[in-house]
């Protein structure tokens, strides 16, 4: 799962040493195996020493400037601290990480800042070891002790995080350029590899004092261009609006494996947009080159302009980043509030959404409804449980929907006039034995004659045309839905305190999910602000199956639990489940590059990517 700190897709297996470790079993026991990096799924395509990911040009050049855009705004260049509003991009382009993931393996990362990574048999711990060649933008050395600083930083300051790594219970540096990581819990075998995956940041910067003697700190927002190991520096920026990253000519770790052929543009500059639709004027014009289209409707019908007709924009429709990627986007009402906690009332939701007139009315039948929490993948659950998910299943039985057991999930379908009107009348059947009645056509509680009212929080007014019909089926059956756009700093605080009654929601999977599925669905987030439990799920099966997840011992035993977890889920009515495409449709001005295979599992965008105007 990509994030700002990087793809996090993990669990470590073993994987060719750095150093191979000789004698006696004994002295094997004693002495640690380092390994050029860590895998989930058998061992690692690449053996150590390789010379370069197969997915990159090598003979891509460098310099030529990228002019990238955002939706939204940013007031903080902390990478670390949940506060304020980060563009994503500062960690990504500024700071290195103590691994890099590879893009044509489903859960592969390889030495970056660190040149190896050791684990006992039982993954108690995990020690990186640094490269000696890793420097800071001021020439300084990057150092355990940075690691050490970054890694409690990010316990302390980002809840969401904290939680992520809630099983690490210490870190110490145990050699010149080591540091292990000590786990409270034994045979997690994810730990290794998203221990790989924070942004680091240099603990003598942040410990000093800015251009004007202010002491900094890790712990407050900040707009002073910040320093980090990465092979990019903020240039110059005007808050909230824009930012330029420019190459650095002495980035330490521009020859490194992990590197070769990537980073190849001379400036990337971002411009941030309030309006979805002036972002695509501003791509239109050639002030923005790439673009990335979220409305099937959008990529169908506004396309037809000179500069893609002669060729200068460049248009394609490419599945490779969710081959690996399970998909959940829906209506994620707040089970925090009373209100939802019915599960009928839940349902009764599902069956006022009407997908197949939108997708015919304004999406040209260009998306897939989705039916799983893993949808598009082979994780995805369907028909009824057989094998060993429905031992898994059998084992929690009196914790589980007998649903689950006797029916498979399968959404509404509406389309046309009368399946809606059925629909409706299966919603308001829902929301009756819930306690509701419909008054003055207005659906109130019956003991209390409180009026049920939904308000969707949603960040970007785009995001509207796909929300209003839904709105249209609630009025009619009587709900007081409304919809409530606003600024992106007010909807990252409303989101992270969960201040809302409904929200779009979506969540990306991988196809080897983990821990985070504790801060998805499990009962210790739901009040952890800054969790993406943005439902509010608690549940002791769930829990369960989360915890078995985590520790599944082998790749069919996590299939058939993950299977069983997105059966209880979707049996629990949590979600509104929507739509998503197939592909992702991207158009760019032909003046920027990429190799001709793009890697299996990503867009590889834009580090693999370069311009044409570099050689000239």
């Amino acid at each position: 799962m990509h994030s700002a700190f990087g793809r996090t897709l993990f669990t470590a297996a073993l994987a060719l040493s750095l150093a191979v470790a000789t004698g006696t079993k004994a002295q094997e026991a004693k002495e640690p195996v380092w390994r050029s990096g860590v895998s989930t799924i058998g061992e690692l395509k690449r053996p150590n020493g390789f010379e370069r990911f197969d997915y990159v040009n090598a003979d891509a050049p460098k310099g030529g400037e990228l002019k990238l855009s955002e939706t939204g705004t940013y007031d903080t260049f902390n990478p670390i601290l949940s506060k304020g509003v980060v563009p994503l991009s500062v960690a990504s382009l500024v700071f290195d990480t103590l691994l890099k993931s590879a893009d044509d393996e489903i859960t592969a990362s390889y030495g970056l800042l660190a040149e190896g990574v050791s684990y006992p048999d039982d993954f108690s711990s995990a020690t990186f070891r640094l490269r000696t060649q890793a420097k800071w933008a001021d020439g300084k050395p990057v150092t355990p002790e940075d690691v050490i600083f970054s890694f409690n930083a990010v316990k302390e300051h980002d809840p969401l995080l904290s939680n992520y790594y809630r099983h690490v219970i210490s870190v110490e540096k145990t050699g010149e350029r080591d540091i292990t990581f000590r786990f409270d819990e034994k045979n997690n075998r994810e730990l290794p590899n998203i221990l790989g995956q924070f942004p680091v940041v240099p603990k003598h910067w942040w410990e000093g004092q800015d251009a004007k003697g202010n002491k900094r700190d890790i712990g407050r927002t900040t707009l002073e261009p910040v320093m980090g190991s990465g092979p990019y520096k903020i240039a110059s920026f005007q808050a909230g609006g824009s930012i330029r990253y420019e190459l650095r000519d002495d980035y330490w770790g521009k020859d490194l494996n992990v590197n070769v052929g990537q980073n190849n543009f001379g400036v990337i500059s971002y411009v941030f947009f309030g309006d979805r639709n002036v972002e695509f004027e501003a791509f239109r014009a050639g002030n923005v080159d790439f673009y990335q289209d979220n409305s099937a409707s959008h990529w169908a019908t506004a396309y037809d302009f000179p500069a893609v007709k002669d060729g200068r924009i460049i248009r394609e429709e490419l599945e490779n980043p969710l081959r690996a990627v399970g998909i959940m986007q829906a209506f994620v009402p707040n089970l925090r509030r009373e209100k939802f906690k019915d599960q009928r009332v839940r349902e009764a939701l599902n069956y006022a959404y009407d997908f197949e007139t939108l997708n015919r009315t304004l999406a040209y039948n260009g998306l897939s409804r989705i039916d799983s929490y893993f949808w598009n993948t082979e994780l995805a659950s369907s028909s009824l449980p057989a094998g060993r998910e429905k031992e898994i299943l059998e084992e929690l039985k009196d914790k589980v929907p007998p649903a689950v057991f006797t029916t498979p999930y399968t959404n509404p379908v509406a389309g046309d006039p009368q399946k809606a009107r059925e629909n409706l009348r299966k919603a308001l059947t829902l929301f009756k034995e819930a306690g509701y009645e419909l008054k003055n056509r207005k659906l109130t509680n019956a003991k209390t004659g409180e009026p049920f009212g939904i308000e969707i929080l949603l960040s970007n007014p785009s995001q509207e045309r796909t929300v209003l019909p839904y709105i249209k089926s609630l009025n009619d059956i009587g709900v007081d839905a409304r919809i409530r756009t606003v600024d992106a700093s007010q909807y990252t605080n409303r989101i992270r305190s969960f201040d809302y009654d409904m929200i779009y929601g979506i969540w990306a999977q991988s196809l080897v999910p983990g821990n985070e599925q504790s801060e998805y669905w499990g009962s210790g987030s739901v009040n952890q602000q800054g969790s993406k439990n943005y439902a509010g799920i608690s549940d002791p099966a769930i829990d369960e199956l989360i915890r078995r997840i985590v520790f599944a011992p082998n790749r069919d035993e996590l299939v058939a639990t993950t299977k069983a977890l997105d059966r209880v889920l979707l049996a629990h009515h949590y979600l509104v489940p929507m739509f998503y495409s197939r592909e992702r449709e991207i158009a760019y001005w032909n003046h920027l590059a990429r190799p001709q295979e793009l890697p299996y599992y990503s867009l590889g965008f834009p580090d693999v990517w370069w311009s044409k105007n570099a050689a000239k």
